[in-house]
């Protein structure tokens, strides 16, 4: 269930797409995802029966936690009770460092391939700003788009219809328990259809029409109006997003969050190039 803040759109963008923090959702996440792919292996074998998952765990009290090695508990018990205590006390950053070396370390590839492919699933169901690609936690949102929406979210409040497409889009990216990236890029075209009927004074008009207005009213450069006339051709037709609806359409979260950025940047662009054009929306 959404909540009041989150479905009036007051929180930031940022505690939406988790950036620079990690809320207790995803931190367990990634560690069940921990205990499924390694530590229950220890709890099923023991590490004396398992003499890989033992250098694994030697790795980690020693390479990573920079602990003396007569420290580690021989009882499994003890030492899961360490690990998990410290995992749970980690910054946001340290978990990923943390999750990155067990990769790094483990010498089983499906293994980790499995791991990966688990914390991956977790990272983008809880709209973490990282994932795992190649190896290696990488980020796949940055700082400059999230800046963008909430640009857009705010310089469009006087715009009732911008502004609501927008908020739309958000929250349907941003629902945890089922996303809906199909509609979530409807709502974002939405978005600069709505922009563009304001600044041409014509309602209903489609984007595409309403660009070849636009462009000589506020000197739209004609590679940017090109570029974003081919984006709205890619809505009208990708998987039917604006016709008709397909049971299982090939649409992912970056999908999604490309176009709310793409849209976003291009609303905040309109609204200074009418606002310099003396045009009034």
């Amino acid at each position: 269930m959404k909540l009041f803040s989150q479905r009036k759109g007051i929180k930031p963008v940022k505690s939406v797409i988790q950036m620079n923090f990690m809320d207790d959702d995803l931190r367990n996440d990634l560690w069940n995802a921990l205990t499924a792919s390694y530590w229950d292996n220890i709890s099923k074998y023991w590490i004396s029966y398992f003499p890989d998952m033992e250098i694994l765990i030697k790795k980690i009290w020693v390479d990573h936690f920079k602990q003396p090695l007569d420290t580690l508990e021989n009882a499994w018990s003890k030492t899961y009770k360490k690990i998990r205590k410290i995992f749970y006390n980690y910054e946001w950053y340290e978990v990923y460092d943390f999750i990155e070396f067990i990769v790094y370390s483990y010498p089983y590839k499906d293994d980790n391939q499995d791991f990966m492919d688990l914390c991956n699933s977790f990272l983008e169901r809880e709209l973490s700003a990282y994932r795992f690609i190649g190896g290696k936690i990488t980020q796949i949102t940055s700082e400059e788009e999230i800046s963008e929406i909430e640009e857009a979210l705010e310089i469009s409040k006087p715009l009732k219809a911008v502004n609501t497409h927008l908020k739309t889009a958000l929250d349907l990216l941003a629902d945890r328990k089922s996303p809906n990236y199909r509609n979530s890029i409807k709502e974002s075209i939405s978005a600069v259809e709505a922009i563009c009927n304001l600044i041409t004074k014509e309602k209903n008009t489609t984007l595409g029409q309403a660009l070849k207005k636009i462009e000589d009213k506020v000197s739209l450069h004609s590679a940017l109006k090109s570029a974003f006339s081919s984006l709205y051709g890619y809505t009208s037709d990708a998987d039917g997003i604006r016709h008709a609806l397909l049971d299982e359409p090939n649409l992912y979260f970056e999908d999604a969050k490309f176009m709310l950025v793409s849209c976003s940047t291009f609303i905040n662009y309109l609204i200074i190039k009418a606002s310099k054009a003396g045009i009034k929306i």
